[in-house]
């Protein structure tokens, strides 16, 4: 999203998502049919919750001692023949690629699907050092094409409907073909295969690094993810060092829950275990393998109120499942990572700041948290970010303004009783049926999309002091 679409207030995006008809079949299809996945995956697996749980602790252990795993991991890669770079920033972390490729002496970077490189707004850096980077991964592909950044965590191009893909392709590919997924995954397939073979530079995220092997994991459903680790001569792995696990036994919890939450599968179609450069004897693989482990703020949180989004897996779920998320898609929210997932992320990433308006965007349901395959709490860091943007005088001022009196209105008892006296009288040219549908000025904000119940004929204590003095007689 460009900083003049940023700019534009948080509401006003999600208003034009809203009445995007295209947006809202696309989401309504999309996220439906991955809920249902979700759910039959897990209804077979009983031991599916124990295993959440283990997970959990693991990602807690893992942060406890984030330090020496690191360490370990770095020590690993090393073994085995390549080179790890630690970045604080996503500037760092762009030098880093950068400097790579000037020296792969690379025209040309084939992408696996890697929100890490999103964050760190690799491909404009690349394309301004004269590579051209292209994303392999289907989604991120049409995305590409389109000029946009990914609505998804894992399904960059849910914003769209087969019909807008279709159209697409044939305005930028000049080839004309049907709106239907089998055809255009071959259109795409062709227009990709010389890109795979040319490329001199392999650009890929990770969704885990086992630190007692130097093992960085891939998990994919298309292939492209092996074709850009082992076809081009350099491969660089860009991971937040929030991705390490200890051992291969903790990938296998980790990649017994993954596929079952993100997509309803078991297991996604390749799990991809790289192992450094390509060794003696080996017929395929890099000649050189970079690590890029990046910090952008990771680290600072471990003893911050949002320590628990470390645990995120990326899968997804959360985002599935969330009514505003269902409503206004990823582009709405502004920033790298959408959904309620995407909110603790960008204000950890880039400070409470960059969320005032979206620390609001959650009906704080808690239907995120039965989806995550980690448990993560989002409705507790939303609410402390709340509080956080009201005590730091970040939220906008009319709101400090309506909830300070709302606060004292509710610590003062006799204040509470006059005031719903006179919300009684208040209200009646706007009730109706039971509910108020449409209120005046400023108030309307909250009746535009929602009715208010009216304020009861009398309040729980009136009517309690009515049944004792009854009981009385």
């Amino acid at each position: 999203m460009s900083e003049g679409e940023l700019a534009t207030p948080f509401r006003e995006r999600a208003g034009r998502a809203m009445r995007d008809t295209f947006l809202q079949e696309a989401l309504g299809i999309a996220t439906t049919k991955f809920i249902g996945l979700r759910r039959e995956a897990f209804a077979d697996f009983p031991e599916g919750d124990a295993l959440r749980d283990r997970a959990r602790a693991i990602k807690e252990a893992m942060l406890q001692r984030l330090d020496e795993h690191l360490e370990r991991l770095a020590a690993s890669v090393e073994r085995l023949g390549g080179r790890v770079h630690y970045a604080t920033t996503p500037e760092e972390a762009r030098a880093i690629v950068l400097d790579i490729a000037r020296r792969a002496g690379a025209r040309t970077a084939v992408k696996s699907k890697s929100m890490a490189s999103e964050e760190i707004l690799l491909n404009e850096a690349l394309e301004a050092a004269g590579v051209t980077p292209v994303e392999t991964d289907l989604g991120e592909y049409i995305i590409q094409l389109a000029h946009e950044r990914p609505s998804h965590i894992i399904a960059p191009a849910i914003h769209k409907t087969k019909g807008q893909v279709a159209e697409l392709f044939a305005r930028e590919l000049k080839r004309r073909v049907a709106a239907d997924p089998e055809a255009l995954t071959q259109v795409a397939r062709a227009e990709l295969r010389e890109k795979f073979l040319k490329a001199d530079l392999g650009i890929t995220g990770a969704n885990f690094a086992v630190a007692e092997t130097g093992t960085v994991v891939l998990v994919t459903n298309e292939g492209n993810g092996r074709m850009v680790t082992s076809l081009p001569r350099v491969h660089v792995a860009i991971m937040g060092v929030e991705k390490v696990v200890p051992s291969m036994t903790d990938l296998m919890i980790f990649l017994a829950i993954l596929a079952r939450s993100a997509t309803g599968q078991k297991l996604s179609v390749y799990t991809t275990l790289v192992q450094g450069p390509r060794r003696a004897g080996e017929l395929e693989g890099p000649d050189e393998f970079h690590l890029v482990l990046l910090d952008n703020g990771r680290i600072g949180e471990l003893a911050g109120p949002l320590r628990e989004a470390l645990y995120c897996l990326r899968c997804g779920a959360c985002l599935n499942v969330c009514p505003v998320y269902r409503q206004i898609g990823g582009h709405a929210y502004g920033h790298t990572y959408p959904g309620p997932i995407g909110i603790l992320l960008t204000a950890m990433l880039s400070g409470p700041a960059a969320v005032r308006d979206l620390a609001h965007a959650s009906s704080l349901c808690g239907a995120c948290v039965d989806a995550c395959p980690v448990r993560i709490d989002i409705p507790r860091m939303l609410l402390g970010l709340r509080r956080e943007l009201d005590e730091r005088r970040l939220a906008p001022w009319g709101e400090r303004i309506a909830f300070g009196l709302l606060a004292r209105l509710l610590a003062r008892p006799r204040l509470y009783r006059l005031a719903a006296r006179v919300g009684r009288l208040l209200q009646r040219p706007f009730a109706r049926d039971g509910a108020v549908r449409g209120l005046p000025l400023a108030l309307g904000n909250w009746t535009q999309r929602r009715d208010l119940p009216v304020i009861a004929p009398r309040t729980f204590q009136e009517r309690w002091a009515a049944l004792r003095r009854e009981d009385r007689r």
